[in-house]
């Protein structure tokens, strides 16, 4: 199966689909965000490996020292995302990608590769059962978000203690966000009409830089949120998942 999958280059970036918003017009304005942020990452050894056909099936993973993510740790890799979907399951699409995955991190000498996960099953997170059968284990957590890791080593990644205490002094609606998911730009939208047309305080912080997602107050993939001044979720906020959120 190796020769039907591609890398996303700098040189086929411009051409090829990334397939998580491969078909829905409202994400094409995210995918060109996308495409641009990849652009200054692919020479950070930023990987975007996808099946070459007209689905969701892909891996998405990066050096964890240039990982837009708050996780501390040496030499290892950061998988975004793992995504296979509809008609393309079931056909070893997810093994073949992760096992690239480890055989890349173990050809470049790589000390191991985490991922983010959850005790129980959560949306836009890795399923942790599928992970285990790989070796990956927990290598940290805070409450529910659990830290999976696949030592070569016996070296483990970490959360930072700050985010351990999941609160910021702010206590109106907050989301930090990032662009590495094509779907954050059509969820800002979605959530900034709604905040606009109820008058709900909403702020809205832009994770435009590594030092910044290197020193945020809590768990992130690409995408948080507090209110009340309490950390409530990494789930991508469209309106109604909002409304649930407020209560309302």
């Amino acid at each position: 199966m190796g020769e039907q999958f591609k890398n996303i280059t700098l040189d086929n970036l411009d051409s090829e689909h990334l397939c998580c918003a491969i078909a829905d017009k409202k994400h094409q304005c995210g995918v060109t965000t996308k495409k641009s942020w990849m652009k200054d990452r692919i020479d950070e050894g930023h990987i975007f490996r996808k099946l070459d056909a007209k689905g969701k099936v892909f891996i998405e993973y990066a050096p964890l020292e240039t990982a837009w993510v708050p996780v501390n740790g040496d030499n290892f890799l950061y998988i975004y995302c793992l995504w296979v979907s509809g008609s393309f399951k079931g056909k070893g699409y997810a093994k073949e990608l992760l096992e690239y995955c480890i055989a890349d991190a173990k050809e470049q000498g790589k000390s191991g590769i985490c991922v983010l996960s959850s005790k129980k099953k959560k949306p836009f997170l890795m399923e942790k059962g599928f992970m285990k059968k790989y070796g990956f284990v927990v290598a940290d957590n805070i409450e529910e978000y659990e830290l999976l890791s696949l030592s070569f080593d016996g070296t483990k990644p970490a959360f930072p203690d700050s985010l351990r205490q999941r609160k910021i002094e702010n206590n109106i609606l907050t989301i930090y966000y990032g662009m590495q998911c094509p779907y954050i730009p059509n969820c800002i939208e979605q959530v900034r009409n709604y905040c606009e047309n109820n008058d709900i305080p909403l702020e809205l912080i832009a994770i435009d830089s590594l030092e910044k997602a290197k020193s945020l107050p809590c768990i992130f993939n690409n995408w948080a949120v507090f209110y009340n001044g309490k950390f409530e979720t990494v789930h991508l906020l469209n309106e109604g998942y909002l409304k649930k959120l407020l209560g309302v």
